[in-house]
């Protein structure tokens, strides 16, 4: 596809929507199916080295309450989505490099591979590290890797953290995991401030260059308590058009990228109540269940009305099942899910 061709689903009025949700649909039965493969979330800690000006967990934001899983804690909610037959689950903190925490994440790796005897798929997203620690948790039983560039724009990037963030860094760090092995995903924000149309035309190609292996992107979600809140004051009044938007990158992703994983986030539920289902019908094959205790989940917000906070694993298992039984979606039980595209690559 050309970058005119993008643009134009992107710019797509509502009477093209439903075309264009139906063509990202028939492309991802085509290349990967219509099963949905779970991804069991684990939000083991919001104790972040980072700033970043859009984030609820960033490590200037004194109202929160920091707290770090047990390695207890994270083992139960590890096997209880393996013996859920949850194909994978996902390892989610905010960042750290000290040795402390490197240490701590590969033998609760280890443990869970070992526990599990590997077959519990494990995916970490911990953000920036150095290549040996990424080859560690490699070898430690971790295989896929997903690092959000929030934005390929450098510009909007700068505009969005403090000046000792590098986003060269942030790039080197999808080519390090490339070259030690995992299944590389990625993702941006939608409807940031300071973005264009024309700045998601260049995100979805981003990933097209890059052969990006996983797409997890979501809207733009405003944080109290952020230098970003202010931006919108209307934001409110935004709230449709970013969640329109992003199933549109959704489904521009899917047609454009054919044979990638790409998820459908809990930012579309919080925007709308079935909005992960509809990022399913638009092109979307993996969603992220929330395992993370109860009593950790209000501490743990990246943006303000996240859903399902008190929502316990259990109820929200059922919840999912009948959700995408009911729209016609088969549940990948049991199964890894690795990205088509990944595997095409090997």
């Amino acid at each position: 596809m050309t970058r005119e061709e993008v643009l134009k689903l992107l710019n797509s009025n509502n009477s093209e929507t439903e075309s264009l949700f139906n063509s990202a649909y028939e492309t991802k039965l085509k290349y990967v199916g219509n099963k949905v493969y779970f991804r069991g979330i684990i939000e083991l800690s919001n104790i972040c080295q980072k700033d970043c000006y859009y984030c609820g967990i960033r490590k200037s934001n004194l109202k929160a309450a920091r707290y770090i899983m047990s390695e207890e804690e994270i083992i139960d909610s590890a096997m209880w989505a393996y013996d859920s037959k949850y194909g994978s689950i996902v390892l989610q903190a905010g960042e750290r490099e000290d040795r402390h925490f490197v240490d701590f994440i590969e033998k609760i790796i280890k443990e869970i591979h070992r526990l599990s005897s590997g077959k519990l798929g494990i995916t970490l997203s911990l953000g920036e590290q150095k290549f040996d620690i990424y080859e560690r948790w490699f070898r430690a039983g971790a295989h896929r890797y997903l690092i959000r560039i929030e934005t390929s724009s450098k510009s909007i990037y700068e505009k969005l953290h403090p000046a000792d963030h590098s986003f060269e860094r942030r790039l080197q760090c999808l080519q390090i995991l490339k070259d030690i092995g995992y299944q590389v995903g990625t993702g941006v924000m939608i409807g940031l401030p300071y973005q264009t149309i024309n700045d998601l035309v260049d995100d979805l190609f981003f990933f097209q260059e890059n052969n990006i292996d996983m797409i997890g992107m979501g809207p733009y979600l405003v944080s109290s308590d952020t230098p970003l809140q202010s931006y919108y004051n209307n934001y409110s009044d935004k709230k449709n058009e970013i969640y329109l938007l992003g199933l549109k990158m959704i489904a521009a992703a899917r047609i454009l990228l054919k044979d990638v994983n790409i998820a459908s986030t809990t930012a579309l539920q919080a925007l709308k109540p079935f909005g992960r289902e509809m990022g399913l019908k638009a092109g979307a094959n993996i969603i992220m269940p929330n395992l993370t205790p109860i009593k950790y989940r209000e501490d743990y917000q990246l943006y303000d009305e996240k859903p399902c906070l008190d929502e316990d694993r259990e109820l929200c298992k059922d919840c999912l099942d009948n959700r995408i039984l009911g729209i016609d979606e088969e549940i990948g039980y049991g199964e890894w899910g690795d990205s088509p595209h990944f595997l095409q690559k090997k």
